[in-house]
């Protein structure tokens, strides 16, 4: 049996664009995500401004720049743009649907080498309470529907290594590993996870710590490569 190539996955909490020298340059991001070629990438807080023609122009510059399709996830909607998750690929898309639990999920279904690939984007709340919530919601929305391989990945917010909405995905999921990610300058916290079903899919997790990866926003990017197939 021929092995197909893996999924080169990438989640980065983009900080609106600003970087921790406090400019706003979202070709920063895009420089980065040419340089790192993912397959797929799950973006978090991502700023998304309307030009004159009530386009979303800079999701679509980044997408111009690191040669990928762009789908939009917001979960603020306002009068000049909107603010949420956002997903980039390589790979056709088949449907996208808009969770809400109650930021919203970007679970969008991919085909990644003939094959179908479920790709959930999410960002959780800073209180517990609203963790817990979102991760209950999150686990009943990907049980809802039958998949033959899934990946999940966003910033998590969970600053406690055994905090209960890790552990009820490590539950649903299997282990994954731990990778730290903020803040980007000295990386203390796990805050963003990627984890996939079938567990034994995920063959390398590491996160990129460079001087412009640590410049270019207060997270590091976390990449996965994944052999779901």
């Amino acid at each position: 049996m021929v092995k197909r190539p893996a999924v080169r996955v990438v989640s980065w909490n983009v900080h609106a664009w600003r970087g921790t020298d406090g400019r706003e340059e979202p070709e920063r991001i895009g420089r980065v995500l040419r340089c790192l070629c993912p397959d797929i990438a799950g973006l978090q807080e991502v700023a998304n401004r309307y030009d004159g023609a009530g386009e979303t122009h800079q999701l679509a510059r980044i997408a111009r720049q690191s040669g990928m399709t762009p789908v939009n996830g917001p979960t603020i909607v306002r009068l000049h743009g909107d603010y949420g998750n956002a997903l980039l690929t390589r790979l056709p898309v088949q449907q996208v649907r808009h969770n809400r639990e109650p930021r919203a999920a970007l679970d969008v279904d991919l085909e990644a080498f003939g094959r179908p690939l479920r790709v959930i984007v999410t960002h959780f709340g800073l209180r517990p309470a609203e963790r817990r919530f979102q991760v209950r919601r999150l686990i009943q929305a990907i049980e809802a529907r039958s998949f033959e391989a899934l990946v999940l990945m966003g910033d998590l917010n969970e600053w406690l290594i055994f905090g209960r909405p890790v552990r009820w995905l490590r539950r649903h999921f299997g282990q994954a590993g731990v990778q730290r990610t903020f803040p980007s300058r000295f990386p203390l916290f796990a805050l963003d996870r990627i984890f996939v079903q079938p567990p034994q899919a995920l063959e390398e997790l590491r996160c990129v710590s460079t001087p412009e990866t640590r410049e270019a926003s207060d997270h590091l990017p976390l990449v996965a490569r994944v052999q779901p197939f």
